[in-house]
């Protein structure tokens, strides 16, 4: 007898003794409990609600995340709206706003009128003057050009983009007190009404205007001139949902992805309930997707056209919620991995010839290795013995990743799904059966164990 076989054997013994003992001791007596179909209609629809509430929950926990990383946090705050500084729709609509507020504190035309007057009262001969005095247009188109130009130029230098990056910094704890609520500062809200303050802006292209030796800008007050940004009853509701966010945003995850382990454990079936919960966390990003994309059509129809395009305004809005779309995405890519996972370790016939396909073709490598003389040895008999061990821990290892990857996007929740596969077919290639160590043994190649 061999070893393999002896081992065998000496299994069906215990177990053979064990069911004499069970018989000696008699037959149980039967547990007052619910009958069984009750015990499985109350499993199955605890499971559902769980499972639903954390489906239902999983939109407010990205968004949560969201409002507590890049809108609370000062830091990825700015990482956020720094981008803002370079786009051609933002520079326009700024340098347009901030060039209308100068034009409108200087009085070009009275100035350039008082000083033609002044020269044609020095005089000169009449054709000369009236000449003079139809230069009043150009002169006045001229310096109103030099100004814009001016104003342009310095929305798109490297200087302006440093402005931003500290006027944002100042203003972003007035950003969190529009959200809570809060009003004074370069943000307010009021009337359900949302302005910026020009002034930041205005001061540093009059000091630009004046080292070009435009000295009459030294004339532009300090001016507090606000644009309006949004206009719209929805202002009240978003800082009311803000605030209710910030305050559940540190346990909303938590909570959410307990109810779905509870709704999993909970079931009946867990690995088909874990195939239905994934591709509910995948429809509820599809939907949170859907609620972004309204939002932003809202959003643009409440802008005022006659202060910012459309264009800037969609650039804004797409700006801020990047980061909320990447995780939306990333979360839904997962999810979609999560239910293929699930469905192909199914009893299905498509699932059950694919692990079969796999497991065949990993064996005939397997084999042909050793063959070629390349044995695992202990090594292998010791990674089939802990398969499961190995391929739970890969699992759990790849979930880790995810969870402490700062900003997980598409890409990277593919990459890190594509190596806890690689590290599956390892294990499954590495590990030995015992059938093909003992024909080893014997000489031959042996037959390659499912796994």
């Amino acid at each position: 007898m061999s070893e393999i076989e002896a081992d065998e054997v000496r299994r069906l013994r215990e177990r053979v003794a064990q069911l004499e003992l069970e018989l000696a001791a008699g037959p149980r007596p039967p547990a007052p409990d619910i009958p069984p179909h009750r015990r499985v209609i109350w499993r199955t629809v605890a499971s559902a609600i769980l499972i639903t509430l954390a489906c239902l929950l999983a939109p407010l926990s990205a968004t949560a995340l969201w409002a507590s990383r890049q809108v609370s946090d000062t830091e990825q705050y700015l990482k956020t709206v720094a981008p803002l500084a370079d786009d051609p729709a933002v520079q326009t609509t700024i340098s347009d706003a901030v060039t209308n507020e100068i034009l409108a504190a200087i009085d070009i035309q009275g100035i350039t009128d008082e000083t033609l007057n002044a020269i044609s009262q020095q005089g000169l001969p009449p054709r000369v003057a009236a000449n003079l005095q139809a230069l009043s247009g150009p002169l006045v188109s001229g310096v109103q050009s030099f100004i814009r130009d001016q104003v342009a130029n310095f929305v798109a230098s490297p200087e302006f983009a440093a402005v931003w990056r500290q006027a944002n910094e100042t203003a972003h704890s007035e950003l969190v007190n529009l959200l809570e609520g809060n009003q004074g500062g370069a943000l307010s809200a009021q009337n359900d009404t949302v302005t910026l303050n020009l002034a930041p802006i205005i001061a540093q292209v009059k000091e630009r205007l004046v080292a070009r030796g435009f000295g009459v800008a030294q004339n532009i007050p300090v001016v507090n001139k606000s644009i309006v940004l949004v206009q719209s009853e929805g202002v009240t509701k978003a800082q009311g949902f803000y605030r209710l966010l910030n305050t559940l945003g540190a346990w909303l995850p938590f909570i959410a992805l307990f109810l779905f382990a509870a709704g999993v454990y909970v079931a009946r079936d867990h690995r088909r309930a874990l195939l239905i919960g994934a591709l509910g966390f995948a429809g509820a990003m599809l939907a949170l997707g859907v609620g972004l994309a309204v939002g932003r059509a809202l959003y643009l129809n409440a802008l005022p056209s006659e202060v910012i395009s459309r264009d800037a305004g969609g650039v804004i809005f797409d700006t801020i919620v990047r980061y909320l779309r990447y995780s939306l995405r990333a979360v839904g890519v997962l999810a979609l991995i999560v239910a293929f996972a699930a469905f192909f370790t199914g009893p299905s016939v498509s699932a059950v010839k694919t692990r079969a396909g796999l497991t065949r073709g990993i064996g005939a490598l397997r084999g042909k290795s050793e063959s070629a003389g390349l044995n695992t040895g202990r090594f292998g008999a010791w990674t089939f013995a802990h398969k499961r061990l190995l391929l739970i821990a890969s699992v759990i290892g790849g979930a880790l990743v995810l969870t402490f990857w700062s900003q997980p996007t598409v890409s990277v929740v593919i990459v890190i799904a594509v190596i806890v596969l690689f590290l599956v077919a390892v294990i499954e290639f590495l590990g030995r059966p015992p059938a093909a160590a003992h024909a080893h043994a014997a000489g031959g190649p042996g037959p390659s164990a499912p796994a």
